[in-house]
Protein backbone atom coordinates (compact mmCIF):
# COMPACT_ATOMS: atom_id res chain seq x y z
CA UNK A 1 0.00 0.00 0.00
CA UNK A 2 1.17 3.41 -0.73
CA UNK A 3 0.27 6.23 0.75
CA UNK A 4 0.75 9.89 0.05
CA UNK A 5 0.94 13.02 1.32
CA UNK A 6 -1.31 15.84 0.31
CA UNK A 7 0.73 18.58 -2.03
CA UNK A 8 2.11 21.45 -0.08
CA UNK A 9 2.03 24.90 -0.96
CA UNK A 10 5.24 25.28 -3.49
CA UNK A 11 6.04 21.78 -3.53
CA UNK A 12 6.71 21.59 -7.08
CA UNK A 13 10.19 21.70 -9.13
CA UNK A 14 11.56 21.22 -5.03
CA UNK A 15 11.60 17.18 -5.97
CA UNK A 16 10.33 14.33 -3.77
CA UNK A 17 11.08 12.46 -0.60
CA UNK A 18 9.58 8.85 -0.29
CA UNK A 19 9.49 7.60 3.38
CA UNK A 20 9.16 4.16 4.14
CA UNK A 21 7.70 2.66 7.20
CA UNK A 22 7.70 -1.23 6.57
CA UNK A 23 7.51 -3.88 9.08
CA UNK A 24 6.81 -0.83 11.59
CA UNK A 25 4.73 -0.75 15.05
CA UNK A 26 1.84 2.50 15.37
CA UNK A 27 4.74 4.52 16.83
CA UNK A 28 7.46 3.50 14.35
CA UNK A 29 4.78 4.70 11.66
CA UNK A 30 3.27 7.71 13.34
CA UNK A 31 7.00 8.90 13.72
CA UNK A 32 7.26 8.55 9.66
CA UNK A 33 4.35 10.02 9.26
CA UNK A 34 5.59 13.00 11.30
CA UNK A 35 9.13 13.73 9.72
CA UNK A 36 7.21 13.26 6.44
CA UNK A 37 4.77 16.49 7.56
CA UNK A 38 7.89 18.13 8.27
CA UNK A 39 9.63 17.95 4.99
CA UNK A 40 5.92 19.08 3.58
CA UNK A 41 5.73 22.13 5.70
CA UNK A 42 9.72 22.83 4.11
CA UNK A 43 7.90 22.62 0.43
CA UNK A 44 8.53 19.07 -0.69
CA UNK A 45 6.37 16.08 -2.03
CA UNK A 46 5.92 13.39 -0.02
CA UNK A 47 5.05 9.46 -0.25
CA UNK A 48 4.54 7.34 2.79
CA UNK A 49 4.98 3.85 1.87
CA UNK A 50 3.81 1.31 4.50
CA UNK A 51 2.39 -2.10 5.06
CA UNK A 52 0.22 -0.75 8.53
CA UNK A 53 -3.23 -0.87 7.97
CA UNK A 54 -3.50 2.05 10.11
CA UNK A 55 -6.68 4.00 9.50
CA UNK A 56 -6.15 6.36 12.19
CA UNK A 57 -3.02 8.43 10.96
CA UNK A 58 -4.36 8.34 7.86
CA UNK A 59 -7.53 10.18 8.89
CA UNK A 60 -5.16 12.08 11.42
CA UNK A 61 -2.61 13.52 8.41
CA UNK A 62 -5.49 14.14 5.76
CA UNK A 63 -3.52 11.29 3.79
CA UNK A 64 -5.01 9.52 0.34
CA UNK A 65 -4.17 6.05 0.53
CA UNK A 66 -3.20 4.23 -2.63
CA UNK A 67 -4.63 0.59 -3.01
CA UNK A 68 -5.92 -2.51 -4.35
CA UNK A 69 -9.47 -3.40 -4.57
CA UNK A 70 -8.79 -6.83 -2.59
CA UNK A 71 -6.82 -4.86 0.00
CA UNK A 72 -9.86 -3.17 0.75
CA UNK A 73 -11.92 -6.26 0.60
CA UNK A 74 -10.06 -7.75 3.37
CA UNK A 75 -12.30 -6.07 5.29
CA UNK A 76 -9.59 -4.27 8.36
CA UNK A 77 -8.85 -0.85 7.07
CA UNK A 78 -12.24 1.17 8.25
CA UNK A 79 -12.93 4.08 6.55
CA UNK A 80 -10.09 6.23 4.58
CA UNK A 81 -10.03 10.00 4.04
CA UNK A 82 -9.21 9.46 0.38
CA UNK A 83 -8.84 5.86 -1.54
CA UNK A 84 -7.40 5.90 -4.48
CA UNK A 85 -7.50 2.29 -6.27
CA UNK A 86 -4.19 0.91 -7.92
CA UNK A 87 -4.25 -2.08 -10.31
CA UNK A 88 -1.48 -4.56 -10.02
CA UNK A 89 1.47 -4.20 -12.89
CA UNK A 90 -0.40 -0.67 -13.88
CA UNK A 91 1.93 2.22 -13.17
CA UNK A 92 0.62 5.18 -11.17
CA UNK A 93 2.28 8.63 -10.52
CA UNK A 94 1.89 10.45 -7.03
CA UNK A 95 4.07 13.87 -6.89
CA UNK A 96 6.34 13.39 -9.78
CA UNK A 97 7.53 10.05 -8.81
CA UNK A 98 6.08 6.71 -11.15
CA UNK A 99 5.05 4.09 -8.98
CA UNK A 100 5.10 0.44 -10.19
CA UNK A 101 2.73 -2.20 -7.81
CA UNK A 102 3.94 -5.73 -8.52
CA UNK A 103 1.89 -8.72 -7.57
CA UNK A 104 3.90 -10.92 -5.12
CA UNK A 105 3.46 -14.68 -3.72
CA UNK A 106 2.46 -13.70 -0.02
CA UNK A 107 -0.89 -14.53 1.87
CA UNK A 108 -2.95 -11.40 1.58
CA UNK A 109 -5.86 -9.87 -0.47
CA UNK A 110 -4.40 -9.12 -3.52
CA UNK A 111 -0.79 -8.06 -2.30
CA UNK A 112 1.24 -5.91 -3.99
CA UNK A 113 5.37 -4.96 -3.68
CA UNK A 114 6.61 -1.30 -5.15
CA UNK A 115 9.48 -0.20 -7.57
CA UNK A 116 9.26 3.77 -7.12
CA UNK A 117 11.20 6.09 -9.84
CA UNK A 118 11.82 9.34 -9.87
CA UNK A 119 13.90 10.45 -12.92
CA UNK A 120 16.39 7.56 -14.11
CA UNK A 121 16.52 6.51 -10.52
CA UNK A 122 14.65 3.81 -8.77
CA UNK A 123 14.14 2.32 -5.85
CA UNK A 124 12.56 -1.24 -5.23
CA UNK A 125 10.36 -2.51 -1.96
CA UNK A 126 10.20 -6.03 -1.93
CA UNK A 127 9.37 -6.71 2.16
CA UNK A 128 6.91 -9.01 1.93
CA UNK A 129 7.44 -12.43 -0.57
CA UNK A 130 6.98 -15.70 -0.17
CA UNK A 131 9.45 -17.07 -2.86
CA UNK A 132 11.46 -15.43 -5.41
CA UNK A 133 9.40 -15.68 -8.48
CA UNK A 134 10.48 -15.04 -12.15
CA UNK A 135 7.83 -12.23 -12.48
CA UNK A 136 9.67 -10.51 -9.30
CA UNK A 137 13.00 -11.27 -10.66
CA UNK A 138 12.09 -9.06 -14.08
CA UNK A 139 10.10 -6.47 -12.46
CA UNK A 140 12.79 -5.83 -9.89
CA UNK A 141 16.11 -6.12 -12.40
CA UNK A 142 17.95 -3.09 -12.36
CA UNK A 143 17.01 -1.22 -9.27
CA UNK A 144 19.30 1.95 -8.06
CA UNK A 145 18.40 0.80 -4.23
CA UNK A 146 16.90 -2.10 -3.06
CA UNK A 147 15.11 -2.68 0.24
CA UNK A 148 14.68 -6.21 0.66
CA UNK A 149 12.65 -8.94 2.92
CA UNK A 150 15.17 -10.84 5.05
CA UNK A 151 13.06 -12.65 6.90
CA UNK A 152 14.20 -15.65 9.03
CA UNK A 153 17.01 -17.94 9.51
CA UNK A 154 15.39 -21.18 8.30
CA UNK A 155 17.48 -22.62 11.42
CA UNK A 156 16.39 -20.11 13.82
CA UNK A 157 12.65 -20.32 12.48
CA UNK A 158 12.55 -24.44 13.05
CA UNK A 159 13.77 -24.25 16.42
CA UNK A 160 12.14 -21.41 17.41
CA UNK A 161 8.82 -20.26 19.77
CA UNK A 162 6.09 -20.46 17.35
CA UNK A 163 3.54 -22.87 16.70
CA UNK A 164 3.93 -25.76 14.18
CA UNK A 165 1.19 -24.07 11.89
CA UNK A 166 2.43 -20.60 12.12
CA UNK A 167 6.35 -21.76 11.44
CA UNK A 168 4.64 -23.62 8.48
CA UNK A 169 3.00 -20.23 7.36
CA UNK A 170 6.27 -18.29 7.42
CA UNK A 171 8.42 -21.10 6.06
CA UNK A 172 5.82 -21.39 3.11
CA UNK A 173 5.93 -20.47 -0.62
CA UNK A 174 3.54 -17.86 0.46
CA UNK A 175 4.92 -16.79 3.63
CA UNK A 176 7.99 -14.98 4.14
CA UNK A 177 11.76 -14.64 2.25
CA UNK A 178 14.69 -16.55 4.14
CA UNK A 179 17.80 -15.16 4.38
CA UNK A 180 19.29 -17.73 2.25
CA UNK A 181 16.08 -16.89 -0.46
CA UNK A 182 17.26 -13.14 -0.49
CA UNK A 183 20.36 -14.65 -1.17
CA UNK A 184 19.58 -16.50 -4.25
CA UNK A 185 17.36 -13.96 -5.88
CA UNK A 186 19.72 -10.80 -5.54
CA UNK A 187 22.07 -11.98 -8.27
CA UNK A 188 19.17 -12.21 -10.52
CA UNK A 189 18.25 -8.59 -10.24
CA UNK A 190 21.46 -7.37 -11.02
CA UNK A 191 24.24 -6.24 -8.74
CA UNK A 192 26.16 -3.50 -10.76
CA UNK A 193 23.85 -0.54 -10.40
CA UNK A 194 22.64 -0.94 -6.94
CA UNK A 195 23.74 1.73 -4.74
CA UNK A 196 21.71 0.31 -1.18
CA UNK A 197 20.42 -2.98 -0.52
CA UNK A 198 18.84 -2.78 2.93
CA UNK A 199 17.76 -5.58 4.77
CA UNK A 200 14.43 -5.50 6.01
CA UNK A 201 11.41 -7.24 7.91
CA UNK A 202 13.51 -9.42 10.26
CA UNK A 203 12.23 -11.30 12.58
CA UNK A 204 12.41 -10.10 16.20
CA UNK A 205 12.32 -14.25 17.02
CA UNK A 206 13.44 -15.89 14.08
CA UNK A 207 16.73 -13.98 12.70
CA UNK A 208 19.66 -11.92 13.74
CA UNK A 209 21.14 -8.68 11.86
CA UNK A 210 24.40 -10.96 11.87
CA UNK A 211 22.80 -13.75 10.36
CA UNK A 212 21.33 -11.31 7.41
CA UNK A 213 24.47 -9.95 6.52
CA UNK A 214 26.13 -13.58 6.48
CA UNK A 215 23.95 -14.50 3.49
CA UNK A 216 24.61 -11.44 1.92
CA UNK A 217 27.86 -9.99 1.75
CA UNK A 218 29.91 -12.86 -0.19
CA UNK A 219 27.63 -11.78 -2.90
CA UNK A 220 29.36 -8.48 -2.60
CA UNK A 221 32.78 -9.81 -2.87
CA UNK A 222 32.97 -8.93 0.74
CA UNK A 223 32.45 -5.37 0.59
CA UNK A 224 29.64 -4.24 3.07
CA UNK A 225 29.85 -0.73 2.16
CA UNK A 226 26.27 -0.77 -0.10
CA UNK A 227 24.42 -2.68 2.69
CA UNK A 228 22.36 -2.13 5.39
CA UNK A 229 20.03 -3.50 8.17
CA UNK A 230 16.75 -1.72 9.08
CA UNK A 231 15.67 -3.40 12.23
CA UNK A 232 12.25 -2.76 13.76
CA UNK A 233 13.12 -0.57 16.07
CA UNK A 234 15.65 1.85 15.14
CA UNK A 235 14.85 1.74 11.28
CA UNK A 236 17.33 3.61 8.88
CA UNK A 237 18.72 6.95 8.48
CA UNK A 238 17.44 8.86 5.19
CA UNK A 239 19.53 7.29 2.34
CA UNK A 240 20.00 9.39 -0.78
CA UNK A 241 19.97 7.96 -3.95
CA UNK A 242 22.92 9.91 -6.64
Amino acid sequence: RATSLADPPGARGHGVTAVLALGADRDGLARACAQAAELQQEGRGVVVISDRDDTDLARRHGVAVFLTPGTWASGRLGELPTRCWITPQARFAVKGLTIDPVTVPHDAREPVQFRVRGGERSLGVLTDLGHPTEHVAEAFAGCDALVLECNHDVQMLAQGPYPPRLKRRVGGDWGHLANAQAATLLPRLGLDRLQHIVCSHLSEHNNRPELALEALVPLLDGDESRLRVSCQEAGLAWQAIA
